[in-house]
């Protein structure tokens, strides 16, 4: 398996650190690298350096609003609700890279 490009494994690395003391796993999916918690996708880095968020359906609409947010489209289908990808500019952001791992762990606890 081909080398994770070291853009990409540093906005990993720095999702991993924000995430519990738990088994994490990366697995590569959807031309991107997910980081895996209790088997299920928190998270994902993709190659442009902006990053998939799974986060629960009602709040999506309103996190969605947000500026740094938008929908990824996948070839020509928009993603559904929960999946949201946050520009690369901002998940470079430390304080706004916490608030959407915080959503995601967030949607996992529900």
């Amino acid at each position: 398996m081909a080398a994770i490009p070291e853009d990409i494994r540093d906005l990993l690395d720095r999702v991993e650190r924000r995430l519990p003391d738990a088994p994490l796993q990366e697995k590569r999916m959807f031309g991107a690298v997910a980081v895996m918690l209790g088997g299920e996708m928190i998270v994902a880095a993709n190659k442009d350096g902006s990053l998939l968020v799974r986060v629960s359906a009602d709040q999506d609409a309103e996190l969605m609003q947000r500026p740094e947010a938008s929908r990824l489209v996948m070839g020509s289908r928009p993603m559904g609700t929960g999946w949201i990808r946050v520009d690369e500019s901002a998940a470079a952001e430390d304080e706004i890279l916490d608030f959407w791992v915080d959503r995601a762990l967030e949607r996992r606890a529900r």
